[in-house]
């Protein structure tokens, strides 16, 4: 299930975010620290609807308050410590003074702050604070993306690998391609998909008779993998196993399946999504990371649209022939 990929690759960022800043703190190494306040900022906005900003912003060196939320009436402390203490230093700041009618939220970064939700503290300001509710960590945050629909919880998904994904490991990415492919080449086709010969027209001009706009990127990204692929097509066929037309054959069915079934972009992305799907469900499949997956089925697709086994192909510009 998408689900549980999402959520799995989601909870890995953050709880490794989590042990780094913990680390670093130990070290005095605080830099993350503050980069992790921006990434908070941000991420809590998209999970909660909140319109946080950085305090900083507007008033230096503030105490206590870290984000604030005009709109909600929200302040927020961001702390990679998480002891009553800590808490109840914050509810006494004179500058809470200044904010009576505001909730008070405690986020912590790199604690568990179960614990805290069940004490009570000392509030001299009576600023609105229920720690039950009011005080997030990591654990709570993955309980809120837990109970997200699957539409909000790939947003989340796709922002967190954006803020923390990593570099491009090409050893995977090689290892990757195979199984996928593999798995690909298994898939039934039809006979009568009559594979064309492989013409690779000139792609900028391609993305342009196309209308393409979102997929522009992905295939200006991706398509400097074509040789990558393109190996791996040669060392299977070598074999004697045709991988490549099975596998091209496949994506450009799944193409033909949905190309009238809304805008060019549509029909791009509609493609990927059936072919991860086709992957997922395939009992050859191994797991691996949801963006590791997602990057070897866009490098798949992207290759057969520089091949012209999917979208239209304008006459006259070939970019290389295979």
């Amino acid at each position: 299930m998408n689900r549980t990929l999402y959520y799995n690759y989601i909870d890995e960022k953050l709880h490794a975010l989590a042990i780094r800043i913990d680390t670093n703190g130990k070290l005095n190494l605080l830099q993350l620290h503050m980069h992790s306040e921006s990434f908070y900022l941000h991420f809590l906005n998209l999970l909660y609807g909140y319109a946080l900003e950085n305090l900083n912003k507007t008033l230096q060196n503030v105490e206590a308050i870290d984000l604030i939320d005009h709109k909600n009436m929200l302040i927020v402390q961001v702390s990679a410590t998480s002891t009553k203490a800590k808490v109840e230093s914050a509810l006494g700041k004179d500058i809470i003074k200044k904010f009576p009618s505001y909730r008070f939220l405690f986020l912590s970064i790199s604690k568990d702050a179960s614990n805290l939700r069940k004490m009570k503290f000392k509030n001299p300001h009576g600023i609105s604070f229920s720690p039950t509710s009011d005080i997030l960590d990591t654990r709570s945050i993955l309980d809120e993306v837990l109970n997200k629909k699957i539409v909000e919880q790939k947003e989340v998904y796709e922002f967190v690998k954006n803020e923390l994904g990593s570099e491009i490991d090409a050893v995977k990415l090689d290892s990757n391609l195979a199984m996928i492919i593999n798995i690909l080449a298994k898939e039934d086709w039809n006979d009568d998909s009559h594979v064309e010969p492989v013409h690779k027209f000139e792609i900028d001009r391609k993305i342009l008779h196309n209308q393409l706009d979102k997929a522009k990127c992905l295939i200006e990204e991706y398509c400097l993998y074509h040789g990558k692929v393109d190996s791996k097509y040669s060392e299977f066929d070598s074999m004697g196993s045709n991988k490549s037309t099975s596998v091209l054959a496949k994506i450009k069915r799944e193409y033909l399946n949905k190309k009238d079934s809304g805008s060019p972009d549509e029909v791009f992305f509609s493609v990927i999504e059936v072919l991860k799907g086709k992957v997922i469900e395939s009992a050859n499949y191994s797991q691996i990371p949801i963006d590791e997956l997602e990057l070897c089925i866009d490098i798949l697709v992207v290759d057969a649209f520089i091949r012209c086994k999917i979208m239209e192909s304008p006459e006259g510009y070939m970019y290389a022939a295979s």
